[in-house]
């Protein structure tokens, strides 16, 4: 493999959602957590399992499974919760995204990893990145930046926002608006 090779590879973290993989792209990835205690936030949508104490800070966490309109399955010991960084009106929201398990971080080059295939339009699948192929198996690479829609990403960061600083009544209203659109 020549320098010009590698300076193309990205690395991405691969996780399973039942049997199916998945992963994103490492720089996205700030750590990975054992799964630890949740508390759950009332009036949030069911994706959101609740919020965890990282260093102090609130985090929300998301149930993937439930996110991609798949069964809720039983936590394991393999179960743990991905931090990722991803940026919000301009800023830096981080999220913790719960998966079934994390497997591995690999390689891929650009050219490997096909856009999403187009599913109609009832299927949303804007936020996959691509479709890649490693060890004779699909994984299905996320664009964290999409996972969630602008609604979504203002109720996660009005739930965790440091002193309360949005107001309950933003927080009703955008509570009510995804119970609508996801309804």
């Amino acid at each position: 493999m020549t320098a010009e090779q590698t300076n193309d590879t990205n690395q991405y973290l691969t996780f399973s959602l039942d049997k199916e993989t998945f992963a994103l792209d490492i720089s996205q990835v700030r750590e990975v957590l054992e799964l630890s205690s949740v508390t759950r936030i009332p009036r949030t949508p069911q994706f959101m399992r609740g919020v965890i104490n990282l260093r102090g800070h609130a985090v929300p966490v998301v149930d993937m499974r439930l996110k991609f309109t798949m069964d809720q399955a039983q936590d394991t010991v393999n179960t743990c919760i991905i931090i990722v960084e991803t940026r919000f009106a301009g800023e830096c929201a981080i999220l913790g995204a719960l998966v079934d398990s994390v497997s591995e971080v690999i390689e891929m080059q650009p050219e490997v990893i096909e856009p999403a295939p187009r599913m109609g339009t009832t299927i949303k699948s804007d936020f996959i990145h691509g479709i890649g192929k490693h060890d004779e198996r699909f994984v299905i690479v996320l664009d964290v930046g999409r996972v969630f829609s602008e609604q979504e990403m203002e109720l996660l960061t009005a739930q965790t926002a440091s002193g309360n600083r949005k107001s309950k009544g933003v927080q009703d209203k955008v509570s009510e608006q995804l119970e609508a659109a996801t309804a």
